[in-house]
């Protein structure tokens, strides 16, 4: 790949605005090999994100992104907001901007060991896939793993990415040391609408070799079917399909939920809907004209048809971490209950 000479002044405002001001962009790569994609690799001055739990009560969560933006291009991808903090307007630039944490290894290891870190499980793949293609030649993964594994902090790792293959040996090393907990998202069983919905991932059945692989190497990794797609990845046949091929992956276990748009996501995916699935358009319209979520009549609807379908298959239902939406770390505690109240102290009597 074509990396080299490529520098760039990193207060140059017409490239990214908003690390610009930041001023630890260090520079711009872009590569025949990944046609219309812009790199830029930044100097993080922090790995670790701290994330609120989503359930009153629960302990908070931590998570990890060595890249923002991710050229997988899935049209219903939830965190294309995510980049108007770097003043992109367009929602399309999630696919073609993406930022490189080049030293998020070193920077996570320094707060890894600081006294104050209690070991809490970290999440990886929460908010962008940290085994995307570029990964491939940037190799942020090894680094982190082996941090998290120095300061003895479990991990989880949700990825659409086959080059987990590649740290399969490095995460079973790892597993011996901390629990290792792994998650294939697979939404689509269909190769053709796999690839309108997701042009820049890998195909179906090499993410279900992925899942086998690691099953093989002795590791925990279960199957995220989500999001399902209304009127094109619900129906029975489809549903079916997908937890037989699951299954034959010999999953740890399997995850589902259905389509959610919030804004910034919703014009989007409906836009694409719109072109490769009009006749769709007012249903989803409709679905979702509200809020970002499926109507509850639907969810329960789909849990109805895909539950009986799980217990045919033999497959285990699984847990996602409430705080980061991703797969549940089996070392996630939960908030120990407050000490009591202290009495108050009686006078001696005598």
């Amino acid at each position: 790949m074509r990396w080299s000479g490529q520098q760039l002044d990193s207060t140059a405002p017409d490239s990214l605005p908003g690390l610009a001001r930041l001023n630890n962009l260090v520079r711009t790569v872009r590569t025949p090999e990944f046609a219309g994609v812009t790199f830029y690799e930044v100097l993080a001055k922090s790995a670790l994100n701290k994330v609120p739990g989503s359930v009153p009560g629960t302990p908070y969560g931590w998570t990890i992104n060595p890249y923002r933006g991710c050229s997988h291009a899935c049209v219903y991808c939830f965190a294309r907001p995510t980049h108007a903090y770097l003043d992109f307007a367009d929602a399309g630039a999630f696919d073609s901007e993406v930022v490189v944490k080049v030293n998020v290894g070193e920077v996570l290891g320094a707060e890894l060991r600081r006294a104050s870190w209690s070991r809490t499980p970290v999440a990886l793949g929460t908010n962008t896939d940290p085994y995307q293609r570029a990964e491939g030649r940037y190799r942020l993964m090894p680094g982190v793993l082996e941090a998290l594994a120095a300061s003895g902090t479990p991990v989880s790792v949700l990825t659409k990415g086959t080059l987990l293959r590649r740290d399969l040996p490095l995460l079973s090393r790892i597993a011996d040391e901390v629990p290792v907990d792994l998650a294939m998202s697979i939404a689509v069983f269909d190769d053709d609408l796999q690839h309108a919905v997701e042009p820049g991932t890998p195909s179906t059945a090499a993410r279900l070799a992925t899942v086998a692989a690691a099953r093989e190497a002795g590791l925990p990794c279960g199957v995220f079917l989500m999001p399902v797609l209304p009127y094109l990845t619900d129906t029975v046949s489809h549903l079916d399909r997908a937890l037989a091929a699951i299954k034959a992956a010999d999953a740890s276990f399997v995850l589902w939920s259905a389509l959610h748009l919030k804004p910034g996501v919703r014009e989007w995916y409906l836009d694409w809907l719109g072109r490769a699935h009009p006749e769709h358009l007012p249903a989803y319209r409709s679905m979702y004209g509200s809020g970002p979520y499926a109507p509850k009549a639907y969810r329960q609807w789909l849990s109805a048809r895909i539950r009986p379908l799980i217990a045919k298959h033999g497959l285990v239902v699984g847990s996602a971490d409430d705080a980061t939406g991703t797969v549940r770390s089996r070392a996630a505690g939960v908030i120990p209950p407050p000490p009591p109240a202290p009495q108050a102290v009686q006078p001696a009597l005598f």
